[in-house]
């Protein structure tokens, strides 16, 4: 409360650690972003008070940055070490190579089950003596109750992979990948992914001039019913352009829905396996009854942890929010666990926050990925984050996850040979009016700075430029100059 009062008294009063350093006013003029639509807040994570303290109070969409307080929640509340365990199991043990029956697979809520290791969990079935499945291969996602999302509705991508709705059994993250190669005259599509019953329907057409950043909207996608042999199966046709200048390029896609992903991956993997099925592949629930036949174990949390935040994977994301939600004190259901809810996980995280003395009054939680219109965070919230997550156990995973400015993840192409090169891991965020920027950052004589940057302003994303200059200007600061003086206008 003290710290508050004091942060919005020098704000108020126009004192001078509380303005932008020039080089960020610079930038924020030059991209014409008013200053009223920026919070920012640079504080040396051994003192008490911010360097820099500006409109650090107002509740704005973080973006992405959301994900730094769901990671730091999890790595603290589940342990660094913490796995998700997905099982195969059956009615009754496998007689002469046929199962007499179902083959479960049981999700925990595995943020990345990807293609090789469900591979390997199929593979260990057939190892363990089952070659021909009588009944049904059954996907059991009760770990998560949670609602269908309508994919398209967040920006009318549907079909792009961060858009793809959490699940008690994400197999691959829903998404299929693509090669594309300029061949002859005429792009090639290759579904690297094998999907049972879906074919390509390759209708691009080579195109002159540069590549660019944009090549993706220049493909246009359809899911269609196919009327060939296979009942069920579906075509996936591309259409419009791809520059020939591209060479060949990666491009994953979820094109299907969560059951229909599923029935398409297993299929494929257990017939490339030698396995036969009799029944279908279907959403269902685990028999008490049942017995385990095999499990695959994720790797650690810390390492899902890095993912999410270097590459701002936000299927993950969901994924360890939901977790927290399904590793709350239990309810009795029927004799079992309650399964996890987004509502349970906004709880324990809010919970979480206030065990540790960060009661953030403005703070929205909605998926804990940032890809959301109504989340809320002020900066000074998420830089008090920031320093106590500097004096936690966890302190070495947390900062390893994020970006190192020029050096990789959302940061490899920004601050290339500029003094915070390597010097500072530093979280992204985007959305459409939305630039945001949070983390840690060495002055130059290797003092750390907790520093977060957040635009919400239709021209955000002419952003990226004072973003940069903060980081910066941290990095080339030494000790004993002086703070930002305000300039009157």
């Amino acid at each position: 409360m003290i710290r508050r009062l004091v942060v919005l008294l020098l704000a108020a009063a126009g004192l001078a650690h509380a303005d932008l350093p020039p080089p960020v006013a610079q930038a924020l003029k030059a991209a014409q972003i008013p200053a009223a639509s920026v919070g920012v807040v640079v504080q040396p994570v051994d003192a008490k008070m911010p360097l820099v303290a500006h409109n650090a109070n107002a509740a704005m969409n973080p973006a992405s940055v959301m994900k730094l307080v769901t990671t730091y929640a999890a790595l603290d509340l589940l342990g660094p070490a913490h796995t998700w365990k997905t099982g195969a199991w059956t009615d009754t043990a496998p007689l002469d190579g046929v199962l007499n029956g179902n083959l479960y697979l049981k999700g925990s809520g595995d943020p990345r089950l990807a293609i090789e290791h469900l591979w390997g969990l199929l593979r260990q079935a057939r190892v363990r003596g089952v070659e021909r499945i009588s009944g049904d291969i059954v996907l059991d996602r009760t770990v998560f109750n949670i609602a269908s999302i309508d994919p398209g509705a967040f920006d009318d991508k549907p079909m792009r992979p961060y858009n793809v709705g959490p699940n008690g059994l994400l197999l691959n993250f829903q998404s299929l990948r693509f090669t594309l190669l300029p061949e002859n005259g005429k792009p090639r599509v290759l579904m690297e992914t094998p999907s049972d019953g879906l074919r390509v329907d390759n209708q691009l057409r080579a195109s002159d001039g540069a590549c660019g950043s944009d090549w993706k909207d220049r493909i246009s996608l359809r899911l269609i019913p196919d009327n060939g042999d296979q009942r069920g199966s579906q075509r996936l046709e591309f259409t419009g352009s791809f520059a020939t200048a591209c060479g060949e390029k990666t491009l994953n896609l979820a094109p299907l829905p969560a059951d229909r992903h599923a029935e398409g991956l297993v299929r494929a993997l257990w017939r490339e396996l030698g396995g036969s099925l009799s029944g279908q592949v279907r959403e269902g629930r685990t028999p008490a009854a049942s017995r385990l036949l095999t499990q695959h174990e994720s790797a650690p949390l810390a390492n899902a942890v890095q993912d999410i935040n270097k590459f701002s994977n936000n299927v993950m994301a969901r994924q360890v929010f939901l977790t927290l939600g399904n590793d709350a004190p239990k309810e009795a259901l029927l004799g079992s666990s309650a399964p996890a809810t987004a509502e349970r996980a906004r709880q324990r995280i809010t919970d979480w926050l206030a065990a540790r003395n960060l009661r953030f009054a403005e703070l929205v939680l909605d998926n804990g990925s940032g890809l959301s219109r109504i989340e809320r965070i002020s900066a000074d919230s998420l830089n008090r984050l920031l320093v106590d997550a500097w004096k936690s156990s966890v302190m070495p995973e947390f900062i390893s996850s994020m970006p190192i400015v020029g050096i990789d993840g959302t940061m490899k192409k920004r601050l290339k040979e500029a003094s915070a090169t390597g010097r500072a891991h530093i979280k992204t965020g985007t959305l459409d009016g939305v630039k945001t920027a949070a983390g840690y950052a060495l002055d130059a004589q290797g003092r750390r700075y907790a520093v977060t940057f957040f635009i919400n302003h239709p021209r955000a994303q002419a952003g990226s430029a004072a973003i940069d200059a903060l980081i910066d200007w941290v990095a080339q600061r030494r000790a004993g100059e002086k703070p930002p003086v305000l300039e009157s206008d």
